[in-house]
């Protein structure tokens, strides 16, 4: 009803004057009769309302349509059933509009899709050229060739983070829940950084039971690591001389925590640190930051169900906690 009043109180005024001036110009004509003017706007607004009344329940289930609230793009192409002449040629647009975004949606999805295919097959065919590049350089103990070993490493782990985030795109696809061992992914991701940690003279402590297992999925949580280890190793460079890998129960979760010593975290960064592309203070003070790596982490736990807290003091270190619901039933993540 608010609705209709809305769109017709224009039509109201209008009327009112419409009868005004009708009056007026019966009056200047000389006609008194006071009692025969009012019953005269009396008529023409019981007019008025009898119409408006009419035309509020031929056009109701349009109303109240308009009024609700749209929660699903469906429900907007959906008829309002009202066979009103305005009513259905609004229905008609709302379709008609409906089925054009579908068009363009469609594109574009098709069009993202190819787009991940390109990167995902640029990546795989840029590996083949840097595991030439290992090969050739594994054995060899000339600095120039320990220097080309280490930028293909940077290189192979920056394409590991292009593939990863273009198939986040796709989690639930790529997605695999078991009961993980731990130490397993984090022995495995820390011999992944063993070059990078003697480069930059720090030593990885794993400290953790070897009995100690996660429902997650293996490959994104190792992912997760990989992303935390190299931020801990690049802020830790020159400055930290160990970087802890610690895990323990704690009530129904379990944690994973990644500690470092290294330049730490301004409070006034520490809650965007998550946002993409977001490299604040410390990030200007490393060109190769690229406000990448948490957020990532961030993205990738909250699709696990896991929560990522951050605790950092400049010039003391950062600690990164991940945590698992220990009793969490894999059916369903």
């Amino acid at each position: 009803m608010k609705l209709l009043i809305r769109e017709h109180w224009p039509l109201f005024v209008m009327h009112l004057v419409q009868l005004t001036l009708v009056v007026a110009v019966y009056w200047l004509d000389g006609y008194r009769n006071v009692y025969t003017a009012l019953y005269s706007i009396f008529l023409g607004m019981v007019t008025l309302l009898a119409y408006t009344g009419w035309r509020y329940i031929s056009h109701r289930k349009m109303y109240v349509r308009l009024a609700e609230p749209l929660n699903e793009l469906d429900k907007s192409a959906a008829g309002s059933g009202s066979s009103a002449p305005f009513a259905q040629a609004v229905d008609q647009l709302l379709q008609a509009q409906y089925a054009l975004y579908m068009t363009r949606i469609t594109e574009m999805e098709r069009r993202r899709r190819e787009h991940s295919t390109f990167i995902t097959q640029w990546v795989h065919q840029m590996k083949t050229p840097l595991s030439v590049i290992h090969l050739l350089t594994e054995n060899e103990s000339d600095r120039r060739q320990v220097d080309i070993r280490d930028e293909a490493d940077r290189i192979q782990w920056g394409l590991e983070t292009v593939l990863h985030a273009t198939r986040l795109e796709t989690f639930e696809e790529d997605f695999q829940a078991a009961h993980v061992p731990l130490k397993r992914v984090v022995r495995k991701t820390v011999n992944e950084h063993k070059r990078l940690f003697i480069v930059n003279n720090l030593y990885p402590q794993v400290q953790m039971d070897d009995e100690l297992t996660v429902p997650t999925d293996e490959k994104w949580i190792g992912f997760v690591l990989t992303q935390l280890l190299s931020n801990a190793i690049k802020y830790s460079a020159g400055c930290g001389r160990t970087v802890a890998i610690r895990a323990w129960r704690q009530g129904a979760k379990t944690v994973l925590e990644v500690a470092d010593e290294g330049i730490g975290i301004p409070l006034a960064d520490l809650k965007r640190v998550t946002r993409p592309f977001y490299t604040g203070e410390s990030g200007r003070k490393f060109r190769e930051s690229t406000g990448m790596g948490l957020h990532l982490a961030q993205e990738v736990c909250n699709r696990l169900g896991h929560e990522l807290e951050i605790d950092s003091t400049v010039d003391v270190g950062t600690r990164v906690r991940v945590y698992f619901l220990t009793a969490v039933k894999l059916t369903s993540m």
